[in-house]
């Protein structure tokens, strides 16, 4: 099978449950930006400090999750079993426990900080603005379409995540974080 159908040359896509969609729709915005940040979070996974190591696992657990995310996005068929794609409580859980995990190498904030630093610390930081800009994709496509609210959580405590971690990263490489300046 070739990688190209020639079926979207007129800016129309398909997705499970509805064909002829607009590829700027609402829906296909929110997986698109979705796909966009696990692509991204695909590049802070080949950051190679010794020290990053234990969040490389994290990472990859994220990126399946923001599959899964992605899946559940593409889909408007509600007849179709999608249980197995779902965010559960225990996938917002465990993202919280990253981020506590993290918490506790880093000062606590007394201001607001600038995005930068290392050059690592940087790209967190544009999946952290990629994040925030899926979560406004998929609370607008909630408005239209009704979406199970742990999505919504899950997107929302990733850009936590990514803030934390983005902290994280120019501390273990001895970088001050860059305050802002008001």
């Amino acid at each position: 099978m070739k990688i190209y159908t020639k079926k979207g040359d007129n800016g129309k896509t398909s997705i499970i449950g509805q064909s002829k969609l607009n590829k700027h729709d609402t829906r296909i915005e929110a997986y698109g930006t979705i796909d966009e940040l696990n692509s991204y979070i695909g590049l802070i996974r080949s950051y190679n400090d010794i020290k990053f190591k234990a969040h490389i696992s994290q990472l990859e657990y994220i990126q399946n999750s923001l599959f899964r995310i992605g899946a559940l996005l593409a889909t408007v068929s509600v007849k179709k079993d999608n249980s197995s794609l779902m965010i559960l409580d225990c996938d917002i859980h465990k993202l919280e426990s990253f981020i506590d995990d993290i918490e506790e190498y880093l000062p606590q904030l007394k201001s607001f900080i600038l995005p930068g630093g290392h050059l690592w610390s940087s790209h967190v930081q544009v999946c952290r603005s990629i994040c925030r800009r899926a979560e406004r994709r998929i609370t607008l496509l909630n408005e239209i379409h009704l979406l199970d609210v742990n999505i919504i959580k899950f997107v929302n405590r990733l850009s936590d995540y990514l803030f934390v971690l983005s902290r994280y990263i120019n501390i273990i490489n001895n970088v001050d974080e860059i305050k802002w300046n008001n």
